[in-house]
C-alpha cells in the first residue's frame, strides 16, 4: 500500500497543483502589469501627436499674424498674448499644464479668427487665405489629436480601475491620466473685440 502511496503520478501531488497555481498567478500579473504599460505607453504617443498639432499651430499663428496686420489693425495685446502662449506651452512641464496653456491659446485663436469675418477683403488675398486654410486643416488635426489622447485615457484609467487589475496597479504605483477638457466657457461663441468691431 505504500509503494502505491509513493507511485502515484506526480500531477496528483499537492506541491504540483501549488507550482500550477503559482505559475498562473504570475502569468496573470505579468500579463495585467504589461497591458497596463502598453495603455500608459498609448497615452504617451497620443500625447506627442497633440504636442505636434500644437507646436504645428504655434509656428502658423505668428506667420498669419504678421501677414495679417499689414491689412487690418488688430489689438497689439494679441501678439503679445500668443507670444506668451507658446513660451509658457514650452515650458510646461506636465500635460495638465500644456492642456492649460492650450485652452488659453484657443481663446487668442478665436479672436484672431473674428478678424477674418470682420474683414472680408482679407478672403481675398491669396497668401493670407492659403494661411488661413492651414490653420483650418491644423485645428482638425488638433481636435483628432485631442479625441485621440482622450480614448487613450479612458482605456487606460479604465485599466487601471477595473477589479482585478486595479490591485496589479496599486502595487505598482499607476495613477489616474487627466482627460484634455476644453476650457470653461468653450461652447460659447466668442465676442468681437471692440477694437475690430
Amino acid at each position: 500500500m505504500d509503494k502505491m502511496a509513493a507511485a502515484k503520478p506526480f500531477y496528483m501531488k499537492p506541491w504540483f497543483w501549488v507550482l500550477i497555481v503559482l505559475v498562473v498567478l504570475a502569468l496573470w500579473l505579468w500579463g495585467t502589469y504589461n497591458s497596463i504599460i502598453t495603455a500608459s505607453i498609448n497615452i504617451d504617443n497620443k500625447w506627442a501627436q497633440v504636442q505636434t498639432q500644437y507646436q504645428r499651430r504655434f509656428d502658423l499663428i505668428p506667420r498669419l499674424y504678421n501677414a495679417t496686420k499689414s491689412y487690418a489693425q488688430f489689438e497689439e495685446s494679441l501678439l503679445t498674448q500668443i507670444t506668451q502662449l507658446r513660451t509658457q506651452w514650452a515650458a510646461a512641464p506636465t500635460p495638465e499644464q500644456k492642456i492649460q496653456v492650450a485652452n488659453q491659446w484657443d481663446s487668442a485663436i478665436s479672436r484672431l479668427l473674428l478678424v477674418f469675418e470682420n474683414y472680408p477683403q482679407l478672403k481675398t488675398v491669396e497668401p493670407l487665405r492659403a494661411l488661413q486654410d492651414e490653420l483650418s486643416g491644423t485645428e482638425n488635426r488638433i481636435a483628432v489629436a485631442r479625441m485621440d489622447y482622450n480614448n487613450a485615457v479612458r482605456d487606460y484609467n479604465r485599466a487601471i480601475k477595473l477589479f482585478p487589475a486595479n490591485l496589479i496597479a496599486g502595487m505598482f504605483g499607476f495613477t489616474e491620466k487627466s482627460y484634455f477638457q476644453a476650457a470653461p466657457g468653450a461652447e460659447e461663441a466668442p465676442g468681437v473685440p471692440s477694437t475690430l468691431g
